[in-house]
């Protein structure tokens, strides 16, 4: 049948010489891979301008439920985050989270809260003119909720050390191994109840975020065994090492 669906861009693999491969997560059906054919070409390079990671489409496919790949048959572009795509450290951050994104978000049905909270979350980050550097890990410490693994609030001062595998604030360094230090846990207990607003106030050197970074990833990847490497990390970590 033919449908439509808004949905965001997460990661654009090229296909043939005339074709795309376009990993979405839309409003209807949650994750989706689509064929878009004619956006691999040289002419089709107005439209991949509007393929970038985490741009907002209005799609038209053929859909077909057993199929694992669809394909457009047209698309239209709904918001395009301008001032992501022409700035350097917006970019790198988009292209990151589109890969930790296309890793995560397995499930093919409709995530409704899930689906506000990303496009918001890209609105908000594409018009903030603040300081930046730490939105994509307060992005990732307010996906947790939407994903089943938000962490417990750090109620005790004296419970200084992260516990990924539990994800809570424990007071000792948990026999298995998997916790984050008591400085980068001080941050993780701020940043896991700031808002968007507030990320900007607390000020990290480069080796200090990336730590955290890091944390957060390792939390990601033992509540979720399918997050692959990120290409695109190691971009990241020079970009703020720099």
């Amino acid at each position: 049948m033919i449908d439509r669906t808004t949905a965001i861009v997460l990661h654009t693999i090229k296909y043939s010489d005339s074709g795309v491969v376009v990993n979405l997560f839309t409003e209807k059906y949650g994750r989706m891979a689509v064929m878009i054919k004619g956006a691999g070409n040289k002419k089709g390079g107005r439209h991949k301008a509007y393929l970038q990671p985490l741009s907002i489409i209005e799609l038209v496919l053929y859909y077909r439920e057993t199929r694992d790949l669809q394909t457009a048959r047209e698309f239209s572009v709904i918001y395009s985050p301008t001032s992501i795509n022409g700035n350097f450290v917006k970019s790198s951050i988009a292209i990151f989270l589109g890969e930790v994104l296309s890793s995560i978000l397995k499930e093919e049905t409709a995530q409704k809260e899930l689906f506000d909270y990303l496009l918001n979350s890209i609105k908000y980050f594409d018009t903030c003119k603040s300081d930046i550097l730490n939105f994509h890990i307060g992005f990732l410490a307010g996906l947790c909720s939407f994903l089943g693994i938000e962490p417990e609030k750090r109620t005790n001062p004296e419970h200084g050390i992260f516990d990924l595998l539990n994800g809570c604030f424990v007071p000792l360094p948990p026999a298995h191994g998997n916790y984050a230090d008591t400085v980068v846990s001080e941050i993780l207990s701020m940043i896991f109840t700031s808002s968007f607003d507030n990320l900007s106030k607390i000020s990290l050197t480069g080796k200090t975020r990336n730590d955290v970074l890091n944390a957060i990833l390792k939390y990601y990847s033992i509540h979720f065994p399918s997050l692959r490497k990120i290409n695109s990390l190691e971009v990241l970590r020079e970009v703020f090492s720099s």
